[in-house]
């Protein structure tokens, strides 16, 4: 097998694609010297308001910003409890935990989201909100999550922050609870050229408090109703964000169907017996931020992938119930076993728009090789 390189994310391809129009944004923003909020972030809100199908799209300084300010939002603090996943990026939970809120986690279901029957066996009188993370690209089970907190009164935030286009019963994520969150790092399936992030909601009364909380609590300069922060969506990231959008429906094609050919070549290569490969379930569209498979042997897979230039991530390695400052919650191993043991057996395959038929083949190859070396051993 000849040697190749094969990069996990390679955004210089995307580039190659925008860039006349994200030079032109830029150069835009630089001749207007406005770099706090204005027109430029008024009209990408705009665009992913109508985009999402949301009466408040509202630009923020980054995905965790927008996890925070749902929950300052829905006055989460001391004595409260957020349910919420165990296994997700820290910012999920850190974000609770910031406002003094006690994270309550449940564990997932093979889809690697909340499991909804246990998400229902959590809620208290304490349960100020519930927080459902869309996880790889992928939405949670929503409608028996949105039935539970319904029938409880406590509302639901979608982290969406890798879950741009995707859907769940024909509606968009960031659409189907109360508050939803995006991310646009840069490596996101839309990515700022920094930190970026947005919260939607169809509530007036929620989008004017989170328009508020972003800046410092003020709607007048210097005349604070709350106490909020800075949480201000940068006028270039949104110049930039705004460019690159009319290319994302193109490219949650082309990672769609870059992933069903990841399943069809590993499939014809007899691996997916040994390999568990993504599962997209009935009535969701997964927009495949990552392309997830797990086995047993992961670190060894990995090893081997590396050395052959495959280039691949461990997402996340410690569930977060397990991680070191959420020890005094009093949670231990064994608690969230299908969490754990994702943390223990998945690996995030090479996964981008611009990736080639030739990098796949390479890619299913050496696993295959892999497979082989381990039946011989």
């Amino acid at each position: 097998m000849e040697h190749m390189r094969v990069p996990l994310v390679d955004l210089t391809r995307q580039y190659a694609q925008v860039r006349p129009e994200v030079l032109e944004a830029i150069v835009r923003v630089c001749d207007r010297q406005q770099f706090i909020l204005g027109a430029e972030v008024e009209q990408f809100e705009q665009a992913l308001s109508a985009r999402l199908g949301v009466n408040a799209a509202i630009g923020v300084s980054s995905g965790s910003d927008a996890l925070l300010l749902a929950l300052m939002a829905l006055e989460a603090g001391p004595g409260d409890e957020v349910i919420t996943t165990a296994f997700s990026f820290f910012a999920t939970a850190g974000a609770i935990a910031r406002l003094g809120a006690r994270p309550v986690f449940v564990d997932v279901d093979d889809s690697y989201n909340l499991d909804p029957a246990a998400v229902g066996a959590a809620i208290t009188r304490r349960t100020r909100a519930i927080i459902a993370v869309h996880l790889f690209g992928l939405c949670a089970d929503m409608d028996p999550i949105l039935a539970a907190a319904r029938a409880a009164g406590v509302p639901v935030i979608e982290d969406a922050a890798q879950a741009i286009d995707a859907t769940y019963a024909g509606r968009p994520a960031g659409r189907l609870g109360d508050i939803g969150c995006f991310s646009f790092f840069p490596s996101k399936n839309l990515g700022a050229f920094g930190d970026a992030g947005l919260v939607t909601t169809d509530d007036p009364a929620l989008a004017r408090r989170i328009r508020l909380l972003r800046t410092h609590g003020a709607e007048t300069k210097y005349h604070h109703q709350l106490v909020g922060g800075n949480f201000r969506l940068d006028a270039l990231q949104a110049a930039v964000l705004h460019a690159k959008l009319p290319y994302l429906s193109a490219w949650t094609s082309r990672r769609r169907e870059r992933a069903q050919r990841y399943t069809r070549l590993f499939e014809a290569s007899g691996l997916s017996s040994a390999i568990a490969l993504p599962v997209e379930p009935c009535r969701r569209r997964h927009v495949y931020h990552q392309y997830v498979v797990r086995t047993d042997q992961r670190d060894a897979l990995r090893a081997h992938l590396a050395a052959r230039g495959v280039e691949t991530a461990v997402y996340y390695p410690v569930p977060l119930h397990l991680q070191e400052c959420f020890a005094p919650l009093g949670y231990g191993p064994g608690d969230f076993p299908r969490a754990e043991d994702a943390a223990r057996t998945t690996l995030a395959l090479p996964m981008y728009p611009e990736l080639t038929d030739n990098e796949q083949e390479y890619v299913v190859d050496a696993v295959a090789h892999f497979s082989t070396e381990c039946a011989t051993l």
